[in-house]
C-alpha cells in the first residue's frame, strides 16, 4: 500500500529529529572541514581529484540533508522563518558552484569554509554561546566605553610625563594608548616598557599597577559577569523551550501550583455555597423553636 504524504512527511520528521542521523551530519561537517584545510597543503596536489569527490559527496549530502529538513517541514515557509536554517540553506546552495579552474574558484572555496559554521546550528550548545555572545555585546559596549575613557585618561597623562622616556612609546597620546593596550595584554610590558620607564621615575609603578588593577581586575571582570549573566538566560530560555533541566522543572511546579491553587478556590467557593442553605435552614429551625416560648410567656 502506497504511503501518503503525510506519511512521508512523519518519516522525514522522525528521521531529522533523529540522534543518529544528527551525528552523521556533525561528523561530514567535521569531514568537509579537514578536506577543507587538506587543500592548504602542497603534498595534497597528489589526491586533488579525491579530494575533489569527496568534496562533491559531502556537497551531496549535505542537499539531501537540507531537502529532508524541508521536506519535514508542514509548510515550507516554516523551515525559513529560523535564522539558522536560512544560513544553511544558504551555505548548502552557494556550496553547488563548481569547483573548477575558473574565475569562481576562489569564491567557491570561500563559501566552502563557511560549512564548518554548519557546526554552531548543529549543536545547540553552540547556539547558546552565540547567542549569548551576540545579546551580551550591547551590555558589554558600555564597559568597552568606560575603558576606553580610562585608557583615554591614562594615555594623555603617560603622553604628559614619560614623553622624554622614549618618544616611540609615550611621544604622543595615540602611542600612549598603544602602549597601555600592550601592557593590559601583559607581553613583555615590564621589560619593554616598565623598567625602561622606572629608571627615569622611580615611583611610575604606581602609574602602571593602577591601570592594570583596574582593567585586568575591574573591567575584565565585569565582561565576565555580563557574559555570564546572559549565558545563564539563555540556558534557562533553551530548558524552558525543550521541557528540560531545572529551569523547565521549576516552570513546571509554579504552573502546577497556580492551578492547585485555582482548584482550592474553586472548592472554598462551592464549600460557601453550600454553607449557606444550611445556614439558612438551622436559622429557621431557630426562629420556629422560639415561637412557642414567646406564646407561653404571653
Amino acid at each position: 500500500m502506497p504511503l501518503s504524504f503525510r506519511e512521508f512527511q512523519d518519516r522525514f520528521e522522525q528521521l531529522r529529529a533523529n540522534k543518529a542521523f544528527e551525528s552523521i551530519v556533525i561528523l561530514i561537517i567535521v569531514i568537509s572541514a579537514l578536506l577543507i584545510g587538506a587543500k592548504t597543503y602542497e603534498e595534497s596536489n597528489r589526491f586533488e581529484q579525491v579530494i575533489l569527490w569527496l568534496d562533491w559527496a559531502v556537497t551531496i549530502f549535505f542537499l539531501v540533508e537540507i531537502l529532508i529538513r524541508l521536506a519535514a517541514e508542514k509548510h515550507i515557509i516554516d523551515f525559513f522563518k529560523k535564522g539558522w536554517n536560512v544560513f544553511d540553506f544558504i551555505v548548502v546552495t552557494a556550496s553547488l558552484i563548481p569547483m573548477d579552474y575558473t574565475e569562481m574558484v576562489l569564491l567557491a572555496r570561500l563559501l566552502r569554509v563557511f560549512r564548518v559554521l554548519r557546526l554552531i546550528s548543529m549543536i545547540p550548545e553552540l547556539r547558546i554561546l552565540l547567542s549569548a555572545l551576540l545579546k551580551a555585546l550591547p551590555r558589554m559596549g558600555y564597559v568597552a566605553l568606560l575603558m576606553f575613557i580610562i585608557f583615554y585618561i591614562y594615555g594623555a597623562v603617560g603622553s604628559f610625563i614619560f614623553h622624554d622616556v622614549d618618544e616611540k612609546l609615550w611621544g604622543n597620546i595615540a602611542l600612549a594608548m598603544l602602549t597601555l593596550f600592550q601592557v593590559a595584554t601583559f607581553e613583555s610590558w615590564a621589560t619593554a616598557v616598565l623598567y625602561p620607564t622606572m629608571e627615569h621615575y622611580p615611583y611610575s609603578w604606581i602609574y602602571f599597577i593602577s591601570f592594570i588593577f583596574l582593567n585586568a581586575f575591574i573591567f575584565l571582570n565585569m565582561m565576565i559577569g555580563i557574559v555570564l549573566d546572559v549565558m545563564q538566560k539563555e540556558s534557562a530560555q533553551y530548558e524552558l523551550e525543550t521541557g528540560e533541566g531545572e529551569a523547565a522543572e521549576i516552570h513546571w511546579m509554579r504552573e502546577n501550583l497556580q492551578l492547585m491553587q485555582e482548584q482550592m478556590q474553586r472548592i472554598e467557593q462551592k464549600l460557601d455555597q453550600a454553607a449557606l442553605p444550611v445556614v439558612s435552614d438551622a436559622q429557621a429551625v431557630d426562629a420556629a423553636s422560639s415561637k412557642p416560648s414567646q406564646v407561653q410567656d404571653v
